[in-house]
């Protein structure tokens, strides 16, 4: 079985690594656009072009399933991408954990980044399934560039002044960039209250995702003794024996780059976009 996954950057190794914790012995393929990266700023047309022709390189390795590591490219390009791969190619995009954070019943907090802050797709969910609900939505400027270049200074500053912008009282945070699941430890620290004994709940769509992949796949959950599984990296449809540098500086990566090389080479698109 081989499962794809896709993104700008390194925002895909949460859901990546959740799929390699489900089935160790699937073989994955990790494509992201370095040379037209961050997609975010784009046109959505623009950020269609560029998620369409990473979709197509993943697609070319023949995988059973394909997920959209990425809010943004899922609200863009999630329509275009399925109907030019499925119903070969299953597609799964992501969506931040609203619903389940609202099901708890308690306020919660919606970390974003800025552009998706105040959107109407954001807005959207919340008014579909956080109705009666009090929600607040936080602005975390320079977080997702700052893990997407591993920079622990920038990281650790932009977690700090979205923690000071979550209200106390809000013991849920859906962490609504797929970026921000790579430090959700430093996250639950920054949050950390000592004199609040309430348990705090970060809500990612990792798990969630990776299930779904395996589900599309018509795969389950199996634990494997002595797993042999490949990787495949694809940097802007280009083939890469490793993951970058910065992917490397989280525990996600690491344990990615433990995987086994794929050996055969497929096909892969060429022409991506370039800025």
């Amino acid at each position: 079985m081989k499962i794809a996954l896709m993104d700008s950057g390194i925002g895909l190794l949460a859901a990546a690594a959740a799929v390699h914790r489900l089935r160790p012995d699937a073989d994955l393929v990790v494509a992201s656009d370095p040379d037209g990266m961050p997609w975010g700023p784009r046109t959505p047309e623009d950020i269609t072009e560029h998620a369409l022709a990473v979709a197509r390189a993943a697609a070319a390795y023949r995988p059973d399933a394909l997920i959209i590591g990425c809010n943004t490219a899922t609200v863009h390009a999630l329509d275009a991408i399925r109907a030019e791969l499925e119903p070969g190619i299953p597609v799964i995009g992501t969506v931040p954990a609203i619903k389940p954070a609202a099901a708890a019943g308690g306020p919660f907090a919606i970390w974003a980044t800025p552009a998706t802050t105040g959107s109407p797709y954001q807005r959207g969910l919340i008014r579909d399934f956080a109705g009666g609900v009090a929600v607040t939505e936080v602005p975390c400027p320079g977080l997702a560039d700052a893990l997407e270049s591993a920079d622990d200074a920038a990281i650790d500053a932009a977690v700090a002044a979205a923690a000071a912008l979550t209200p106390p009282e809000a013991r849920t945070v859906v962490l609504g960039c797929t970026h921000y699941e790579l430090v959700a430890e430093r996250i639950r620290t920054a949050l950390r209250q000592p004199a609040d004994p309430r348990p705090l709940s970060l809500l990612g769509s990792a798990e969630a995702v990776a299930a779904q992949a395996l589900r599309r796949a018509g795969a389950a959950p199996a634990p494997a003794a002595d797993p042999v599984s490949h990787l495949t990296v694809l940097l802007s449809g280009r083939r890469s024996a490793t993951l970058t540098a910065p992917a490397l500086a989280y525990a996600e990566g690491r344990l990615l780059a433990a995987m086994r090389p794929e050996p055969e080479y497929a096909a892969v698109h060429e022409g991506l976009p370039r800025r």
